[in-house]
């Protein structure tokens, strides 16, 4: 049996990287579209996908895109850098297993039990550390786009990395103030934000920026590593 080149080696670890980048820009529409085909209806955020016939789903791509996360090296840190790409991405996965697997409330017309998180904390504490995970997965996709992707590419990959980073942290910010109204707010703007689906419309333009973002690093990143 012969052993696999390096060709063969970064094909392969190029196919896996392009497909966490797929992953990220379909989610958003295989929860809305599955859980419409489903049940009839578009749930309030993406997050909310986890109390409906959809957890598979929610629970399965955000563990698949927190592994490669987590075991993606990057690029070495450099001299005077405080953070290395392999320490955001690490971050960032392990805040994508924390959406994936607290949830953000309790439906009982899902499952009775609720998780095993929800059993461990209580559901309040698992609410608490599925945003806060939120948070810090989103901000380090951020991160990762405003400093890590822009700081050797070009002018016009610059623009669209910190395009993107920025739309994230915009994202962040609005899904932040739009989730507190829908949770806490009167009953007025509650109404709006749910109607709008404004929670949701603000996460997934957050994954779509990251996908974008990924997918044009990945063929960069790609390209020069077929060049002789």
């Amino acid at each position: 049996m012969t052993e696999p080149n390096r060709d063969d080696v970064l094909r392969a670890y190029y196919r896996i990287r392009r497909m966490l980048g797929w992953l990220g820009f379909t989610l958003p529409f295989l929860l809305i579209l599955g859980g419409w085909f489903s049940q009839g209806a578009v749930e309030p955020s993406i997050s909310d996908y986890y109390h409906t016939l959809m957890r598979d789903v929610f629970v399965g791509v955000l563990t698949a895109i927190g592994l490669f996360l987590i075991t993606y090296p990057g690029h070495a840190r450099r001299p005077g850098e405080w953070l290395s790409d392999d320490m955001i991405t690490t971050v960032a996965g392990i805040a994508a297993f924390g959406v994936a697997y607290f949830p953000n409330e309790m439906r009982t017309n899902a499952n009775l039990l609720g998780s095993i998180t929800q059993q461990a904390l209580g559901y309040k504490w698992a609410a608490m550390a599925h945003y806060a995970s939120a948070i810090v997965f989103l901000s380090a996709l951020a991160a990762l786009c405003l400093g890590r992707f822009s700081r050797t590419a070009k002018p016009l990959r610059r623009r669209i990395y910190r395009a993107c980073g920025w739309t994230i942290a915009v994202m962040t910010v609005a899904v932040i103030v739009a989730s507190w109204f829908k949770v806490m707010g009167p009953d007025g703007p509650q109404r709006v934000v749910n109607h709008a689906l404004l929670v949701l419309w603000g996460e997934a333009i957050a994954i779509w920026a990251f996908a974008v973002a990924w997918l044009v690093k990945g063929r960069v990143e790609e390209r020069r590593a077929r060049r002789p």
